[in-house]
């Protein structure tokens, strides 16, 4: 009764506000949509955002997006710019330009996905996407009336991709770039694939709509497949093997076909791993990757895009991680994910503190850029930020956790003469869920969700130390390093880091949650087994031979707090996040349900270990 009275006295308020930030909008901004022509030429449907103000030149910011620049219309304001920080763009009177990309909505061309770079131009036919933004760049600086000739790009997710591809274009007038939660690597970590295994619920559900051809220029989407039930864990368990997933797809969608078609890493892969090419940024523009700890999309991207920026390029290069699923920062309430909780409202210091300031400084000359530090970091846990001068931070310790007898974790090895094993059976037909919960769509909630429901399962081994006496901080990767052995040829491995809650732990009176015990997924992530030498060459396993399976995990910046516990679960589903190994060394893309068979898993004491990332 509290809350629903504090919302009837709040919304009118917000509402008031939002009308005055749209008004705003309107009465001091030109709205102009327009086709700009590209090398090659195609034309790309462009909306223009420029602001009557006439007493200086101003700044462009442009997003390069495959999701439509909509609303179209020129009398059509979008509602994104005044709902979160980017109403601070506004009232700095930047030129706001969102463009559909090629192939895609209003423009024109043909949409190839995560098209690939190509360092070697020599003809006006050879484009890409960092092509097309030079094309848009030029034409930007020298056909917008008062515009100062910088120029920054940003975009989430997918047009994340498409501002990495910006900064490869190398144009002059580009000054500054923020790659958020950008798409690198469909493989080995972004959206469709974690370390080869196909995470099926994402893959399924956004390429039955966005992957369905569009024959001509259009201001109309396309709907997805309907499901028949609202239980997706049972649909996926029903529908069975992939081949019964691909007639269900239909013949039109060109990257599922593909994704059937490149079972490894290979060639067609690397050449979409934009990770490969970005030394030829230029040292002149300015890179922000923006991530989410807890993004189930692309949590991968923006930690690995700005290590292999930092390892290759001599731009400045920047990182943010904070405690958020999928463009959570770009919200207007950064205060939770799921049932956690973190003090403050970290989306709102995000755009105060470091995106907007980073855009005054390179576009405006406005600040100083040197406030922003290397990496600044969210810790949960803790709830704080922290800045740094490198990411990793240079003084972590990798210390190894050791998988123990009677379900201990422990950070001393034990009597390796009493080195035994832990055993679980892996049954395809009944798979660990990703999730306690019944739903028709996948959670993004799961990444920090509760355990308690996968602990309590015979498939889930739990490991979990004493209750901690101090504090401990992770800050970086995990590394999981288990000494295995199967019945079967082939299996997947998934390891979760959880933090354990104190038996007597709330927030409040007013939890909406029991907290109790509350097991908080950390990280938790997929390893397909048969790439554990090489994701180039799959191997299968020898049945009941003792192997090592050895994986990085997404990094992590957390604090286990004094009387809490660290667990580590580990098994080998979780459904239908992951797509089902049938357990048998095959080609997953056309097993058939024969294949699918039960498997017995051992995980040896003492040889199975984690290593955190232990920041003193």
């Amino acid at each position: 009764m509290q809350k629903l009275f504090f919302l009837l006295l709040v919304l009118p308020f917000a509402g008031m506000a939002q009308n005055q930030d749209s008004a705003y909008f309107v009465n001091n901004y030109t709205k102009k949509e327009v086709y700009i022509p590209v090398r090659d030429g195609i034309r790309l449907f462009t909306t223009l955002y420029i602001p009557k103000d006439k007493t200086e030149k101003h700044p462009i910011l442009m997003t390069r997006t495959p999701y439509s620049c909509a609303p179209y219309g020129e009398a059509n304001y979008s509602a994104r710019y005044y709902r979160n920080h980017y109403k601070a763009y506004l009232k700095e009177n930047y030129i706001i330009v969102v463009q559909d990309v090629r192939g895609c909505w209003m423009s024109e061309g043909n949409f190839i996905d995560v098209r690939p770079y190509n360092p070697d131009k020599k003809t006006n036919t050879d484009i890409d996407e960092a092509s097309d933004t030079y094309d848009t760049i030029d034409w930007l600086i020298k056909n917008i009336e008062g515009n100062n000739g910088n120029v920054g790009v940003f975009g989430i997710s997918y047009p994340g991709f498409y501002s990495s591809m910006a900064a490869l274009s190398n144009h002059p007038a580009l000054k500054a770039v923020s790659p958020q939660a950008p798409v690198t690597d469909w493989f080995i970590g972004d959206d469709f694939h974690h370390n080869g295994a196909l995470m099926l619920m994402d893959a399924f559900s956004f390429y039955s709509g966005f992957g369905k051809p569009r024959p001509k220029p259009t201001t109309t989407g396309t709907p997805g497949f309907q499901m028949p039930t609202g239980d997706n864990y049972d649909f996926y368990l029903r529908t069975g093997a992939l081949p019964n997933l691909t007639k269900l797809m239909g013949d039109s969608i060109a990257f599922w076909k593909d994704l059937m078609s490149h079972p490894t890493y290979d060639a067609w892969w690397k050449a979409r791993n934009d990770r490969n090419f970005v030394q030829h940024i230029s040292p002149s523009t300015a890179t922000l990757e923006v991530g989410g700890l807890f993004d189930a999309e692309d949590a991968f991207g923006a930690q690995n895009l700005y290590k292999a920026i930092e390892t290759k390029s001599k731009n400045n290069n920047k990182l943010v991680l904070g405690p958020w699923y999928h463009g959570q920062w770009a919200s207007t309430d950064g205060t939770h994910m799921g049932n956690v909780q973190f003090a403050s409202n970290t989306s709102e210091w995000f755009g105060k503190n470091i995106e907007v300031p980073f855009f005054n400084y390179y576009l405006k000359g406005k600040g100083d850029a040197s406030q922003i530090a290397e990496a600044t970091i969210f810790f949960t846990g803790e709830n704080q930020w922290h800045q740094f001068e490198q990411w990793p931070p240079s003084n972590i310790n990798m210390k190894p956790v050791y998988l123990q007898a009677s379900q201990q974790l422990s950070f001393t090895t034990g009597n390796p003469s009493k080195n035994g094993f832990d055993s679980y059976t892996s049954d395809p037909a009944k798979p660990v869920p990703y999730t306690g919960e019944i739903r028709p769509y996948r959670t993004r909630e799961y990444m920090d969700d509760d355990q308690r429901f996968a602990a309590a399962r015979p498939d889930v081994l739990v490991y979990k130390t004493e209750v901690l006496d101090k504090d401990i901080t992770l800050a970086g990767p995990l590394v999981a390093d288990l000494m295995v052995s199967l019945s079967s040829t082939d299996v997947d491995f998934v390891v979760k880091l959880i933090d354990v809650f104190p038996d007597d732990f709330k927030y409040s009176d007013h939890d909406n949650y029991l907290m109790n015990g509350y097991q908080m997924l950390v990280r938790g992530e997929v390893f397909r087994g048969k790439f554990r030498n090489s994701f180039e060459a799959p191997e299968a396993f020898i049945p009941n031979k003792p192997t090592e399976v050895k994986y990085t995990l997404p990094d992590v910046a957390h604090t286990f707090k004094k009387g809490h516990r660290i667990m580590i679960q580990v098994q080998s589903s979780w459904f239908p996040l992951v797509d089902r190994n049938p357990q048998v060394f095959t080609d997953i893309y056309h097993a058939t349900d024969a294949d699918f068979t039960k498997t017995t898993i051992k995980i040896y004491h003492n040889q199975s270990k984690i290593f955190l990332p232990i920041l003193p």
